[in-house]
């Protein structure tokens, strides 16, 4: 009985396999899309075990990396260093992080028979379908980034996600190894509760504490007893060197001294990425050399501190989807000399359709600078009422300039761009591939 029901599965699994590959060829052919999310949607009414079945077959495991932000950025950089030493990998390079879009990731490694061909799957996987996903998967490595409010119209609480995440974890075999951020007390109150094998990554660099905790704070009280954390210091929103007076609960310590490795890109929170990326490659076994070399040498996933040369000048594309994020490109932005952003505020699913974050994000820092900021999106009244409500005097230096139509809002941007300065411009994740889309003359999804 059992090999008859192994045998049906192959077969399920094969013309699964085949109609997948039937589909995302007429997709790109038609210049539908990426084809990252339909394929796996029609393969898994055919094999419902799909996710588990391929899956299986990755030679040296699937390493998931979990979070709010940060996932593509860390996926992209561990990807590249394991390429460098010669292995295949699987990667959903699309962002589709839902179950549909895992499953259309790893059929591209995938042949007309079943056989999948990947020295490791890394997928990033929506931080509210984790438990979903970790069964059929058995990651050998799961990254826990962070945990921050993101679409508010979505998804529960902080503390919610993270109790889900604990129990289902603690499941797993015992030889999973589990890298959470120490700096979020969150996830190092997780990793302290669980049996696996667990890593920390986080920050020791006192001279990055923010002068204050910011308005788009999350998590400032103890998951264990919930008394009010003393912080010495915080980094962004409420990651920071962090104990509870009560309990004692208190920050673990990263295994990798991060003031001894450089960062990529531009941002705080790239350090956190690097570190990351780096901690599972060295648990995977890849020398620290190649590690810093690939760092140092690493370009940027598409409009994740993206550059751009449009017309002669620069461009920066900084993804701003939440209020943590938007806080730190704000802050990317404000420490550079240049004068003129564009801010683009879409609601769409992909978004979040409730657009009252923008109200947790200290835009009076970007503001109080002066400059030109042009403000687009279908969401463009709100972002520029939101910019009017933090100008602290009718007679400050702002040139605020709202344009309803993207592409006239980006070409007036870089019409008030100097040659010799960089046009920022920080985005919704729909409202992203928009602007690339102007830019660059071509679709990403």
């Amino acid at each position: 009985m059992g090999n008859k029901i192994q045998f049906i599965d192959r077969l399920r699994l094969g013309f699964a396999v085949s109609v997948a590959k039937s589909v995302t060829f007429i997709v790109q052919f038609l210049r539908l899309g990426a084809a990252s999310v339909l394929p796996g949607a029609i393969a898994r009414r055919i094999q419902p075990r799909l996710l588990e079945l391929l899956s299986q077959q990755v030679k040296n495991g699937v390493i998931l990396i979990a979070g709010t932000n940060g996932k593509t950025t860390t996926a992209l950089l561990l990807c590249t260093i394991l390429e460098g030493k010669g292995f295949r990998i699987t990667h959903n390079s699309t962002g589709a992080n839902l179950e549909n879009g895992l499953i259309s990731a790893l059929l591209e490694s995938t042949n007309l028979l079943g056989t999948l061909n990947a020295d490791y799957a890394i997928l990033e996987v929506d931080e509210n379908i984790v438990p979903r996903v970790l069964a059929p998967l058995q990651p050998r490595i799961i990254l826990c980034l962070n945990l921050f409010r993101d679409q508010l119209d979505r998804y529960g609480e902080v503390d919610t996600i993270s109790k889900r995440w604990t129990k289902v974890i603690s499941t797993l075999p015992a030889e999973t190894v589990v890298i959470p951020n120490a700096d979020d007390p969150t996830l190092s109150n997780l990793g302290q509760q669980l049996p696996q094998r667990v890593l920390f990554f986080g920050l020791n660099e006192p001279e990055h504490y923010l002068e204050a905790i910011p308005h788009a704070v999350d998590s400032i009280y103890c998951p264990r007893c919930g008394h009010s954390l003393d912080y010495k210091g915080v980094y962004l929103s409420h990651l920071g060197d962090f104990t509870c007076p009560k309990c004692g609960f208190t920050k673990s310590k990263p295994t990798l001294e991060s003031n001894e490795w450089s960062q990529i890109l531009v941002g705080l929170y790239n350090k956190y990425n690097t570190l990351a990326a780096a901690t599972a490659a060295i648990e995977l076994g890849v020398d620290q050399a190649t590690i810093r070399d690939t760092i140092n040498n690493f370009q940027a996933a598409f409009g994740r501190a993206e550059d751009l040369v449009i017309n002669g000048k620069r461009v920066r594309i900084l993804l701003s989807k939440n209020p943590v994020g938007t806080n730190e490109t704000i802050r990317v932005v404000t420490q550079s000399t240049d004068k003129t952003t564009l801010l683009v505020l879409n609601d769409r699913t992909p978004d979040g359709t409730d657009v009252s974050w923008i109200w947790d994000v200290d835009t009076e820092k970007l503001v109080e600078r002066g400059g030109t900021l042009v403000v687009s999106g279908d969401r463009v009244y709100d972002m520029a009422l939101r910019l009017r409500y933090s100008q602290k005097s009718p007679e400050s230096n702002l040139n605020l300039i709202v344009e309803e139509d993207l592409r006239q809002a980006i070409a007036t941007a870089l019409e008030h761009t100097p040659e010799n300065e960089t046009l920022h411009i920080l985005p919704t994740y729909s409202a992203m591939l928009e602007v690339r889309e102007v830019l660059t003359g071509r679709k990403i999804l």
